[in-house]
């Protein structure tokens, strides 16, 4: 190992130690290890190793190293460097989103003058007590949202992204004139499909996977055989509590039963009781006050969620879920260390959380099938909000970002299918305008419910949203043969206006494994 090696990993092993000392977890981990000393078999001249051991045999070793992996995993934090540096490099990308911010926060505030209704006030007594008594059934509520308007929909979004140039670079130093076909045109690295069959390797045709092997023509005591081997596998994982084995188990797919215990150890989302009283704090300020964002988070449910055949049913799960996010203002802590932050409001100088867009609450529904306790499910949520979501409505040049996904897309298009493409030019259609959509919401609300888990079962696998851009790349590829056809934006939009038939896993495959090099 070279000096330097040495130095950043002293660092990063400093810095996780400070991270963790000031949890939750740290202070859990120190009472235990004050209660064991009490333990009859705990003696004084082998007191390290006694303490080790039973923190081992009590499962406290594997919850240290489950927060130890995660903290592996969020970008490291440096002293020397800004922090604006470290949460986004590219000063063009900074200046972009912190652009953004601004005038989504002006759309909110405009709204608040032009309806009369304050940003925040607090809930008159009577009304206090009628939310507490119908929190469980809010879906039934038909308030008048007709003022109300998204403060932005994802299309004003892309209009953004497609704008976007680094001031700093030459196009015409580009190889190939490829890179001007599409939408996007600022210079990030992304993956060929070379680089994405390495990368994703356990996704290739021979090896087994949840979302085909279980509906494939196999003979069933073969297949009950394989079926029973992999519950095994992931029930001991479970047991186990060891995140990185269930994020590398995920990567090819989660059985039906297990997929909500596999995603929290992942996630490491818990639901112990500080968990549940932070849920029920967020509760109590969701009744206390009432905040314009609310009417937001009421209309945007029942555009999307409350209009779909799977959702619809957790129509208040979804209110008391977002309702609550929006008076979180932990979830910004995240945002001091990691590439971009979303859009947030402002409250009497005190931060709120995000300010949802049109469709932000498709995010939440399909969590609703394998979470039925509103506090795990929030927490579940969360996690996946601050790891990933965020990430699909924040500009930055994180290789999970939206702009990287779309670039990504339109290359795989651009070169594995440039008939197409260029067909779809000529036509007047830009291919990411139709895909964007699907990519933003990483494709809830588009694919039937059972085939979007097993999408984001590879997400969380392979902690990464760079799946989602492949699959959009593979939708395109399925449907060539009729896209190829059309004469007009509407008749491609007409191809690709129902997913709800698709399969993932055959798409991803065929499309990174079968695809002509």
């Amino acid at each position: 190992m070279r000096m330097d090696e040495g130095i950043e990993l002293s660092l990063t092993i400093a810095q996780i130690i400070q991270r963790l000392r000031g949890s939750h977890l740290h202070s859990q981990i120190e009472r235990q290890a004050k209660e064991c000393l009490h333990q009859p078999d705990v003696k004084l001249e082998s007191l390290k190793e006694d303490v080790r051991s039973f923190l081992k045999t009590s499962g406290w070793e594997r919850k240290l190293q489950n927060a130890v992996y995660r903290e592996l995993q969020l970008p490291p934090r440096h002293p020397p460097a800004p922090p604006e540096h470290l949460k986004e490099p590219l000063v063009y990308m900074r200046k972009a989103q912190a652009s953004w911010e601004k005038r989504v926060l002006k759309s909110l505030n405009s709204m608040s003058t032009e309806l009369g209704v304050p940003l925040a006030h607090m809930r008159p007594a009577a009304e206090q007590k009628e939310l507490t008594n119908k929190w469980n059934e809010m879906g039934t509520d038909e308030p008048d949202l007709s003022r109300f308007r998204p403060v932005y929909a994802p299309k004003d979004f892309l209009e953004v992204l497609i704008g976007l140039r680094n001031p700093n670079h030459d196009s015409s130093e580009d190889i190939s004139v490829r890179s001007h076909w599409g939408l996007i045109q600022v210079p990030l690295n992304v993956r060929d499909i070379p680089h994405l069959r390495e990368a994703y390797s356990e996704l290739n045709l021979t090896s087994g996977q949840m979302g085909i092997d279980d509906h494939a023509l196999i003979h069933p005591a073969v297949l009950c055989t394989h079926s029973l081997f992999c519950l095994h596998v992931s029930c001991v994982v479970v047991m186990e509590e060891d995140s990185a084995a269930a994020q590398q188990y995920s990567r090819q797919g989660c059985p039906t039963g297990l997929r909500a215990d596999l995603w929290a150890l992942i996630l490491n989302a818990t639901n112990q009781p500080q968990d549940v009283m932070h849920y029920e704090q967020l509760k109590a300020g969701v009744i206390q006050h009432n905040l314009l964002v609310d009417n937001l988070i009421y209309k945007d449910v029942k555009l999307t969620a409350s209009n779909d055949d799977y959702y619809f049913v957790f129509e208040d799960f979804l209110y008391q879920v977002l309702l609550c996010f929006s008076r979180d203002t932990a979830v910004l802590e995240h945002f001091k260390y990691n590439s971009a932050t979303p859009p947030k409001s402002y409250i009497q100088g005190e931060i709120i959380s995000v300010i949802p867009f049109h469709g932000f609450s498709m995010y939440v529904a399909p969590l609703c099938f394998l979470y039925n306790e509103p506090s795990k499910l929030y927490n579940v949520f969360r996690e996946m909000y601050i790891r990933y979501f965020f990430r699909l409505h924040s500009i930055s040049s994180h290789p999970s970002g939206i702009l990287s996904l779309c670039l990504q897309f339109e290359r795989l298009l651009q070169t594995h299918l440039p008939q197409l493409f260029y067909h779809l030019r000529q036509i007047g259609v830009q291919p990411l305008r139709l895909a964007f959509k699907w990519m933003v919401r990483a494709f809830s609300g588009y694919l039937s419910t059972d085939q979007l888990l097993l999408l984001w079962d590879r997400i969380l696998g392979y902690d990464s949203l760079e799946v989602v851009a492949v699959l959009a790349a593979a939708v395109f590829a399925f449907r060539a043969e009729n896209l190829m056809e059309v004469t007009s934006l509407a008749s491609a939009e007409a191809v690709l206006a129902d997913l709800s038939t698709l399969k993932v896993m055959p798409l991803i495959q065929v499309f990174l494994f079968a695809t002509a090099m």
